[in-house]
């Protein structure tokens, strides 16, 4: 009978390929067939192998090696995307033999692309990695004008909101929401993180943001902080 650690290892190997079901391929060769994360989770639950423990012994840890793999150039953006997927799948199906206790959220975060940018490839990923950590995620989408991320953030009465933005020209309107979050009497409440190619810890100083996110791994890093 396959022991605990080795079906924990197979897990956090599978979210590493970026492989979901067994039909994917993943990074290497050759592994076209073989069982992958989601036959593995239901695997380990039918063996009465604890959702935490998977959390913890695999999942985590998986994601951590894919976001070295990104920071050192070896992973590149789909294969960030594929990863996230694996762990979006197996928290799918862990969720309903999660405890109270396991599933207790962390907080709320509010996720948007601000407005006059399409681009949210970034902030998607963000979302999928911040969810996996335990936090309820509101996506907005894109070009999201700053009075909806306002009124969503009075809505939810999230604690953190994060605004991507990947162009030049629209980081101005980054600078705008973080205005209108002061002016709305909600500046205590929340935490702003800033992420995209043209924003810096200099811009997030200037605007007044008291997070920069270099990558949504750097994200998942500074948010811990906050644990």
């Amino acid at each position: 009978m396959e022991q605990q650690a080795d079906i924990l290892k197979h897990i956090l190997s599978n979210v590493i390929q970026g492989r979901v079901s067994q039909e994917d391929e993943g990074v290497d060769e050759g592994l076209v067939g073989q069982p992958a994360v989601t036959e593995r989770i239901r695997h380990a639950v039918e063996l009465g192998i604890p959702p935490r423990e998977i959390i913890i012994k695999a999942l985590s840890p998986a994601m951590e090696r894919v976001g070295e793999n990104f920071e050192n150039g070896e992973y590149l953006i789909p294969d960030m995307l594929a990863a996230a997927e694996c762990v979006e799948k197996a928290m799918d199906i862990l969720k309903p033999h999660l405890s109270p206790a396991d599933i207790k959220e962390k907080g709320k975060f509010v996720l948007a692309t601000v407005q006059g940018d399409l681009h949210d490839i970034g902030k998607n990923i963000a979302g999928l990695m911040i969810k996996s950590e335990g936090y309820q995620v509101i996506d907005l989408g894109h070009d999201v004008v700053s009075d909806a991320i306002i009124q969503k953030i009075k809505e939810t009465g999230a604690a953190f909101v994060g605004l991507s933005a990947l162009l030049t020209t629209t980081m101005r309107a980054m600078a705008e929401v973080v205005e209108k979050i002061s002016d709305a009497g909600i500046r205590d409440q929340v935490t702003i993180f800033i992420g995209g190619a043209p924003t810096s810890q200099e811009f997030a100083d200037q605007i007044g943001a008291d997070v920069y996110c270099r990558d949504a791994f750097h994200a998942i890093q500074k948010l811990r902080e906050f644990e």
